[in-house]
């Protein structure tokens, strides 16, 4: 078996069906099989890869486990040499996956290698960055960043991304890994339910000794956040807890320390804003303000 590809699904059928049917064109020639991890999607995704495709390989989880926990329950069964991760909100190009497997065969010691990620409309989207520091992590909480960092931040921007080269980590969108890598490290860290998985497998590989690369030649449209935007008040408190959780994991206790603090203070200050905003507003402007109280909230609950 050449490829394993990978589709985490929950609650993105439409999505989902072009994702799928985009694999067929883009892996042509190669010994590959697909496997579907549906994360319990109410809206019928499961159900439309069973008829559509009958050959991928379907596994229906009874309750949203989250992605690093659905990859590794398809890392577990597959069979491939590599195996390619991807949203089910990408779309393969048809000269993508051979792209990857030639920039492999070049490079031996190469564990991870994510593509250049596109807009549906073709245009840049951030597709790599350095692993997170307290100072940047703090320049994103306080908004400074907008001032003192460039627009992609932490990302590079688009004139940063037109040459293959080794990166810190590739965004989980599509990424590609050498088996032999995989066995070394293990997969995904299970306590990130959403947000940084894919960092932490990267410095995880990185540290065993493996390089993670970017390749430019290897396209994939990315609609972004659509899995994520099912679930709108936990998008802030996971960020923030796997972030934290990172931190605690690989840098120094303080560190982790600090940022979680900051966290903290900062949406204690942003609750009161919020809280105000409800008081003082009516209508769209008040239910929205109700919106950023509650995900406020559960930014101090789980963190």
């Amino acid at each position: 078996m050449d490829l394993s590809i990978i589709v985490v699904s929950f609650n993105t059928r439409e999505l989902l069906r072009a994702c799928l049917a985009s694999v067929l064109p883009a892996t042509a020639g190669l010994c590959c099989e697909t496997i579907v991890v549906d994360n319990a999607s109410s809206d019928g995704s499961a159900e439309m890869v069973a008829q559509t495709f009958p050959e991928v390989i379907l596994i229906r989880n009874e309750t949203n486990r989250g992605f690093a926990a659905a990859n590794n329950q398809a890392l577990a069964v597959s069979r491939g040499q590599f195996v390619l991760l991807l949203n089910s909100d990408a779309l393969l190009l048809p000269d993508t996956v051979a792209a990857f497997l030639r920039f492999m065969a070049a490079h031996p010691r190469c564990g991870l290698v994510g593509g250049q990620l596109l807009n549906p409309d073709g245009s840049f989207q951030a597709s790599f960055a350095d692993f997170p520091t307290l100072l940047g992590e703090l320049l994103l909480l306080t908004t400074l960043a907008r001032w003192l960092r460039p627009a992609t931040f932490p990302s590079y921007p688009a004139e940063q991304s037109q040459q293959a080269r080794a990166v810190d980590w590739v965004f989980g969108a599509c990424m590609l890994a050498r088996r032999a890598a995989i066995d070394q490290v293990g997969g995904l860290d299970e306590d990130y339910f959403m947000y940084t998985e894919e960092t932490d497998w990267c410095y995880r590989l990185r540290q065993a000794g493996w390089t993670v690369n970017y390749l430019p030649t290897a396209r994939v449209v990315h609609w972004s956040g659509q899995s994520a935007s099912r679930v709108p008040e936990r998008k802030r408190s996971q960020l923030y807890r796997s972030k934290w959780l990172f931190m605690a994991k690989h840098y120094r206790p303080l560190t982790a320390l600090v940022f979680r603090q900051a966290v903290r203070l900062a949406t204690v200050v942003k609750c009161g804003v919020a809280w105000l905003r409800v008081v003082t507003s009516q209508g769209r402007r008040q239910e929205l303000a109700r919106q950023h109280l509650c995900s406020y909230q559960l930014v101090l609950a789980e963190l």
